[in-house]
């Protein structure tokens, strides 16, 4: 029940309000000297601490923030000199206001600061959400790939196209041993693709199929939701998406519509482990099958929903 409020309070679009009022327990992990995760009322966010100063990976939701940054003063009590900012979902950039306030540098690809300038309407979340603040914007965007030299070490973000979003990075610190997947992996539940903002479930595979080329047997991966996880866990994530995919790909080629798709149940091998916290089965076949036949729109399914307990 504790891990599914997290989830809740990082995940469900329009629950900032709410999460006002909500205690939210942050856990630190040291991963190595400099690189630390910490999880709390958002996506996972990667911190790298040392001479000089720190920079975050994320910064969770807005509501959040104080208790955020209270974490963080526990690693360290140096200036925040960067935020690199994963994708524009809110769970992911809800700080960048405050923490921009302070000092740090927002850092993100050119299409999140797009996705954040303009009015996002999402039929999946059933929202519109208008146009950041512009204290909260990057001010600092890229194309493909950039890197910051700090803390003794080198992280490169590299930009995937068309994965979770269309503006998605993963982070890799080569020395530490660690990558940052952000969305691209979501640890023990479905994975939510956003084709409304340009996702792919093929890119989302692509994505991970570059975090495990830069991986080793010890790498440890921080995904953005979900535990601390292991190249070893990174390669099951990815070779149930490649089943996932071929079973829906097998129905459509049999000339079925979605809703035959969603009633012959092509990932009933995963539902129990991972369909019951927040998306669901038939929200996932759906994610497959559009990726699949390059629908860029989410259609809710006609069936009933089970509800998460």
């Amino acid at each position: 029940m504790k891990y599914l409020l997290v989830m809740m309070v990082s995940l469900a679009i329009g629950a900032s309000a709410s999460a006002q009022d909500r205690k939210v327990e942050f856990s630190t992990f040291k991963l190595s000297e400099t690189i630390y995760m910490l999880r709390g009322g958002g996506g996972n966010v990667g911190i790298s601490a040392g001479e000089d100063g720190l920079y975050l990976i994320d910064d969770q939701v807005a509501p959040v923030t104080e208790g955020l940054l209270a974490a963080i003063r526990e690693i360290s009590d140096a200036p925040i000199r960067f935020i690199i900012n994963t994708h524009y979902h809110y769970d992911h950039v809800g700080g960048n206001e405050t923490i921009g306030k302070g000092g740090a540098v927002i850092i993100a690809h050119n299409n999140i600061r797009k996705r954040m300038t303009t009015e996002q309407i999402s039929v999946f979340r059933q929202s519109t959400e208008p146009p950041y603040a512009t204290g909260a914007l990057p001010i600092l965007t890229f194309n493909d790939q950039v890197s910051l030299h700090l803390n003794g070490e080198t992280a490169t973000a590299y930009h995937v196209a068309n994965g979770h979003t269309d503006g998605d990075s993963i982070i890799h610190f080569p020395l530490s041993n660690v990558i940052h997947m952000s969305d691209m992996y979501f640890n023990g539940l479905y994975p939510y693709v956003d084709l409304e903002a340009g996702g792919s479930i093929l890119g989302m595979v692509d994505a991970v199929n570059l975090g495990l080329s830069l991986s080793d047997k010890d790498t440890q991966i921080i995904p953005g939701h979900g535990p601390l996880a292991t190249s070893q866990d990174l390669t099951a994530y990815r070779d149930f998406l490649v089943a996932a995919i071929a079973n829906v790909k097998s129905l459509i080629e049999q000339n079925l519509n979605l809703q035959q798709i969603i009633s012959a149940k092509p990932t009933a091998e995963w539902d129990e482990a991972l369909g019951k916290i927040w998306i669901t089965p038939a929200q996932f076949v759906t994610f497959i099958y559009n990726s699949l036949e390059g629908i860029h729109r989410y259609t809710p399914p006609t069936t009933a929903e089970p509800v998460a307990e």
